[in-house]
Parts: structure tokens; C-alpha cells; sequence
């Protein structure tokens, strides 16, 4: 029996091209799991082992986030690599919502970036406990300190550093632990040996200074170290155990810091995850009991409980579908038979595997903490899992909901049932990408959370389905809504010989910031009998799917009925769903509606000497600047600005700054569209219909 105090779950995230990848990668080379170094943009055309999609060989871009098992120092380390970009954020949420603790990757030249608040926000929301480590401390302009600095003032975490470089830029050589009080250099070919030595005498009186800051954040979540402390008799025991205590509890973040690219600094940083980081049983999960009104129940990292495991990525292989699930209470064996509380079907375990990026090693049993894959299990990515006889479910993920929708078009027969394979595929494997047919014009629809995204799925049907397709204009998620109440007072009649229909229905609708739609029911004295009650809501959720200035759906509404009447004979479910529709779209035209559209985080980064160039392309695209600050040369604009707006946006700001800007988005909220931009809107859907009528 694997021993749960020595395993360790965690992720390694962070802001585009902090390094994460790379990071990874020396990772695995010190923990002997592999025996050769790749980079991330390899000139031996292997790239980095974690990037194993030719896709993100090529682009040098985290796409999925891949998982892996080390061993370090007699501790079992599971590591998930999850991408920087913004339009994969499913995959990060995915991995920290199953993770125990993370390395949170910074740059020491570009510090805390817009996707390191992103990161940082998603660590908060599943109060994951984690480290830090500065990266890329051989850079020209790096500078570990103002770093730290960020982290307190931007990202609000109590940072201590528990490290100082030995140079820096060119002259970067090694560090020097705060806690042994040693020098430790990289020696070997690929820095394997780490020796020790005495500190650099012009290096003593920073790293006693800096020791006694660190000591002092750290006694606060020890007496014992405080007392030792004052008396000079601290150990370093007593150190690690407290700076784990601030760690555990979230009040307290570590910081290392190092070179991944120059091989210096990753063997004290994997010391500091062993030492700093929970094992599964320090950490609190909790399931719902389905069978006890979804009560509260704390899951318990005991081997001899019943298992509770949840299913937290698919992933389409050659031989089938392949299901990562972490396991959070009991033990699974191979040929176990498991039960799905979702599907309410129980199913057996066929092949257990221990996944290496994309390769697999067949195990057979998996304690709780494991972090594992099932083949071919027919289940949905968040599914809960458990032992026969208790139904319990675990909370699901945060879904952001897609901004971004393109039409694609196969180009033969052929290519058509690729691309329907390949979209039933992608859309179970990712929650954020969704497609649908249009009524309307018959297309289909992608959908997803930003146009790298949509390139990175569409290429891959052409790659992994050989499917031909084109595709149409991107399309904004626009919506539509009202401005004030109206009345409404309609009557459905229908005689065609036989049984009629008829339903009245009379109430008002009102705008309703709270709540996308709500259904209110005010009548009294039965005029409308209680069956038909949930038929005027769905005629009306049907009515809201389609608004009539732009064809899109209606939000922000409230819908009130408080009179009507019925015929003994012809009144039906159908009938009064259509009265409810007719009374949407007669009220409708009277509280005059308006189009929103989404309006987009968007932070640009850049050399300041470009800053009047960017201000003016944010400018032109209808954008509010929210705030800008420059640190050394290097300026970093927040903007609001409307996703129709943003398309190419990256190939105009890339020749706008000779390259040297990125930018990453992300929704805000909706905002309500010019008068100008919405005429047009309106004549180019006027059109469409007449076309389609045609």
C-alpha cells in the first residue's frame, strides 16, 4: 500500500510563455523519467514531452493540459501542465478543480500578467494552496525582487522569499537557501548536482536580512519557532513546519526562484513541494448525498472507505475513449464494478492506467489521491463515480459560457461525416466548445471562447479527420433585451374542424437585472387552471429563445401573467403555449428592446514606446481604456472593448508593434449596442429573412 503522506498532487500554471513547459520538462529529467532533454521549440523537431499534439509542437503553445506521475525523494508527485493561453481556461479550471496544490510560474521580467490574475483567481476559487517560483532569472532585466513585490500588491498573497539569486541576467550562478543558510550551485551538464557551499561573503548581510523577514512571517503561524527565534535556537525543522502551516491555510506563499531554460533552481523548488504542499488527507473535499437531500458529506483520504472518484477530463484515443478521474476516498482495483449516480448504471473498471503525457502504463489498483484514466467508460467530463451503494455526487466546475461562434461548411459527402465525428468528439471532451444547427439558414455552428480556440479545433478536424471545411464569418454572441414594462392581453383561437384551441393570457413583462429569465405566476381564482400554468412558461421560454429585432435570444426578463380564461373543450398545453408566445411578441414591440453585445476583458502588453500606437487601435475599436501602468519600459493597457471589434485583432497589433505586444482576452460582461451599429444590425437580419422567405 502506497503511504497517502508521500504523494503529492500538483499543477504548474501561469501567464503565456512564463515558462511552464519547460519547467515541466526539467521535472521529469531530475526524477529520471526521462532521459533527455527537449525544448519547448526544439530544433530536434521533438519538442517538449508534455506538448505531444503536433499542433502544439508547431505553434509552441500549451493546448491540453497532459498529465504525469514522478517519483522524488520516496514521494509520489502527480503533475498536470496546463496551458497560459485564455481561450483554453476550461483546461485549468478542469485541472485545479482536481488538484491539491499548485506551482504558480512568474516571469521575472514580466512579473504578475494579466493570465497570472486569471490563474490566481481560479486558485482562489477552489482554494487551492500553493508556491511560487520566479523563472527565467538569466533574462536581461530580470528582477526576482519587484516580482515578489507584485505578488503582494496585485495579487494580495502574503509572499516571503525563502531564496535569493547569486547574480542575475548573464551573471546568474546559483541561490542561496534563507533556511540551510547555503549557497547551492547547478553543476553537470544539465545542472544534476546541486552542491552546496558557503554563502559569498558580499552576499551574507542580504541573505541575513532576508532570513530574519522570512522567520518573521513564519512565526506567525507558530509559537514554538517564535520562541526558539527570540532566543536564537531556531531550527530548521521548525522553520518548514510553519512556513507549511501559512501554505496550507493560504496565508502564506513561498517563493522560489531559478532558470528552467539553464537547468538552476528546479531540485530545491521540487524539495519545496514536498515540504510545503498538502497530501490528500490535508486537504477538505466534500460530496453531496443524493439519497439524503444532496446533505454535505466530508470525504475521507482512507483507502478502506468506500470509493468516490470524479471524472474530470475525456480525451478521444485510438482505442476509445479515454477518462482521467481523480480518485478522493477508497481504493480501486482492476475489475471493480463502479456505479455513475448521473446515469444511474453501474459499469466495470477494464484497464487502469497511470498516464505519461500520452503514453500509458497499465496498473492495477489506484489509492485515494491517485490521479488515474479508465478506458472506454461511456460517462460525461465531470461525472462522479462511486462504490456500489452509496450515491453521492461531487460538485461540478465553473463553465464559462462561449463569446465566440463561426459556420462551417463541409466540402463533400465525405468530409461531412468526418466533421460530424470530430464535433460529437470535441464537444464532450471540452464543456467550453459547443455546436449546434441553425434552424434558420441550416448551418452549423461552433462555438467557443475566443478565435484561437475555434483555428485550434478546426485545424484539428482537418488533421486528426481529414475533413475539408470552410468556414463562414465569426459570429458575436449578441443578445437582445427590453428597456421598460409592457402590458400584454392575447387571445389564441384555432377552429379547423374537430377539437379547436383557444387560451388566453394577459399579464406584462419587465426588465429583470438579477436573472437571465423569470417565469412569476400571479393568478388567482383558477381563471387559468394549473395545469397550463408550466405551458404559458414554456411558450414563453420558447418566444425568449428568438428575439424578433435580430434573431437572437432574449435576456434580463421577467414574465408576469395575472389574468386569462379557457374554453372547457379547446383549451390544451398547446394552445397555450402559442397564446404565450403571441402575448412575448405582442408585449414585445411595446417595451422597447434593444441589442447587447459581450464586451471583452482585453490586456495588452507591450514596449512603452508603443503605448500611443495601442491606445489608438483600442481607441478605434470602441474601446474604453479602464487603466494603463508602465514598469520599466514596459506598459500594460486594461481595456474594455466590444468582441465585434476584436477580430484580427492580433495580426493588427502585432505589425502596430513590430511584434513585440500580446494581448489575451476574456468576457466581461454585456453591454448595450450604439443606435448607429444597431440599425445595421437590424437591416442586415431584415435582409437575411427576406432572402430565406425567398
Amino acid at each position: 500500500m502506497m503511504d497517502i503522506s508521500k504523494m503529492r498532487n500538483i499543477g504548474i500554471s501561469a501567464h503565456i510563455d512564463s515558462g511552464k513547459t519547460t519547467l515541466t520538462e526539467r521535472i521529469l529529467y531530475y526524477c529520471d523519467k526521462i532521459h533527455m532533454i527537449h525544448e519547448v521549440k526544439g530544433k530536434d523537431g521533438h519538442g517538449a514531452t508534455m506538448d505531444y499534439m503536433e499542433l502544439e509542437r508547431e505553434r509552441g503553445i500549451t493546448i491540453t493540459s497532459a498529465s504525469t506521475n514522478v517519483t522524488w525523494k520516496e514521494h509520489t508527485i502527480n503533475i498536470i501542465d496546463t496551458p497560459g493561453h485564455v481561450d483554453f481556461t476550461i483546461e485549468v479550471e478542469r485541472s485545479l478543480r482536481v488538484l491539491d496544490g499548485a506551482i504558480l510560474v512568474l516571469c521575472s521580467v514580466g512579473g504578475v500578467q494579466s493570465q497570472s490574475i486569471t490563474v490566481d483567481r481560479q486558485l482562489r476559487r477552489y482554494n487551492v494552496p500553493f508556491v511560487a517560483f520566479i523563472n527565467k532569472l538569466d533574462r536581461t532585466g530580470a528582477n526576482p525582487y519587484k516580482v515578489k513585490e507584485q505578488i503582494r500588491d496585485k495579487l494580495g498573497h502574503n509572499a516571503v522569499l525563502v531564496q535569493i539569486p547569486i547574480g542575475l541576467e548573464d551573471k546568474f550562478q546559483g541561490l542561496v537557501d534563507l533556511i540551510q543558510m547555503k549557497a547551492l550551485y547547478f553543476e553537470g551538464p544539465n545542472g544534476e548536482e546541486v552542491v552546496e557551499r558557503e554563502i559569498p561573503a558580499e552576499l551574507r548581510a542580504e541573505a541575513e536580512k532576508r532570513r530574519e523577514e522570512l522567520i518573521d512571517a513564519a512565526s506567525l503561524f507558530s509559537d514554538e519557532l517564535a520562541e526558539a527565534f527570540l532566543e536564537g535556537a531556531e531550527t530548521e525543522s521548525q522553520i518548514y513546519a510553519a512556513i507549511r502551516k501559512g501554505v496550507l491555510t493560504r496565508k502564506l506563499i513561498p517563493v522560489f526562484m531559478g532558470s528552467a531554460y539553464k537547468n538552476k533552481g528546479v531540485q530545491p523548488l521540487l524539495d519545496g513541494v514536498i515540504h510545503y504542499l498538502p497530501n490528500p488527507s490535508e486537504v477538505k473535499n466534500t460530496a453531496l448525498d443524493l439519497n439524503d437531500g444532496e446533505k454535505e458529506v466530508e470525504l475521507k483520504a482512507d483507502p478502506k472507505e468506500p470509493l468516490v472518484a470524479l471524472a474530470f477530463k475525456l480525451e478521444e484515443g485510438q482505442y476509445g475513449q479515454l477518462t482521467y478521474i481523480r480518485i478522493y476516498q477508497g481504493m480501486l482495483r482492476k475489475g471493480d464494478e463502479l456505479y455513475n449516480p448521473r446515469l444511474r448504471r453501474k459499469f466495470k473498471v477494464g484497464r487502469l492506467i497511470r498516464m505519461h503525457a500520452h503514453e500509458m502504463e497499465d496498473i492495477t489498483d489506484a489509492v485515494c489521491g491517485d490521479i488515474v484514466a479508465l478506458f472506454g467508460i461511456d460517462c460525461a467530463s465531470g461525472d462522479t463515480f462511486c462504490s456500489p451503494g452509496i450515491n453521492y455526487s461531487m460538485t461540478s466546475m465553473y463553465i464559462p459560457a462561449p463569446v465566440i461562434s463561426l459556420a462551417v461548411f463541409p466540402k463533400d459527402k465525405a468530409s461531412a461525416d468526418q466533421m460530424a465525428k470530430a464535433l460529437g468528439r470535441f464537444t464532450k471532451e471540452d464543456p467550453t466548445f459547443r455546436t449546434y444547427v441553425d434552424p434558420e439558414s441550416n448551418q452549423t455552428i461552433i462555438q467557443g471562447m475566443g478565435e484561437l480556440h475555434l483555428d485550434v479545433y478546426i485545424e484539428r478536424m482537418k488533421r486528426e479527420y481529414r475533413a475539408e471545411v470552410e468556414t463562414g464569418m465569426p459570429q458575436v454572441a449578441y443578445r437582445e433585451t427590453i428597456t421598460q414594462r409592457a402590458d400584454f392581453d392575447y387571445t389564441h383561437k384555432k377552429q379547423t374542424g374537430g377539437a379547436g384551441q383557444f387560451g388566453r393570457v394577459a399579464g406584462y413583462m419587465e426588465p429583470c437585472e438579477e436573472k437571465e429569465y423569470e417565469f412569476v405566476n400571479m393568478i388567482k381564482g383558477g381563471v387559468i387552471p394549473n395545469e397550463f400554468i408550466p405551458s404559458c412558461d414554456k411558450g414563453f421560454q420558447a418566444a425568449r429563445m428568438k428575439g424578433t429585432l435580430i434573431g437572437f435570444p432574449v435576456v434580463n426578463i421577467r414574465c408576469v401573467i395575472n389574468d386569462g380564461s379557457t374554453h372547457p373543450v379547446d383549451s390544451s398545453d398547446i394552445a397555450f403555449q402559442q397564446a404565450a408566445i403571441g402575448a412575448f411578441r405582442q408585449a414585445y414591440e411595446k417595451a422597447k428592446p434593444v441589442i447587447l453585445e459581450p464586451i471583452m476583458k482585453v490586456t495588452v502588453e507591450g514596449p512603452s514606446e508603443f503605448q500611443g500606437n495601442i491606445f489608438g487601435s483600442l481607441n478605434q475599436r470602441r474601446g474604453i481604456i479602464v487603466s494603463s501602468t508602465e514598469d520599466n519600459n514596459f506598459c500594460r493597457i486594461e481595456a474594455e472593448v466590444p468582441l465585434s471589434e476584436m477580430f484580427g485583432y492580433s495580426t493588427v497589433l502585432r505589425s502596430l508593434t513590430q511584434g513585440k505586444a500580446e494581448f489575451s482576452m476574456e468576457f466581461l460582461k454585456y453591454g448595450r449596442v450604439p443606435n448607429t451599429i444597431a440599425e445595421e444590425l437590424k437591416k442586415a437580419y431584415q435582409e437575411k429573412r427576406r432572402k430565406e422567405q425567398k
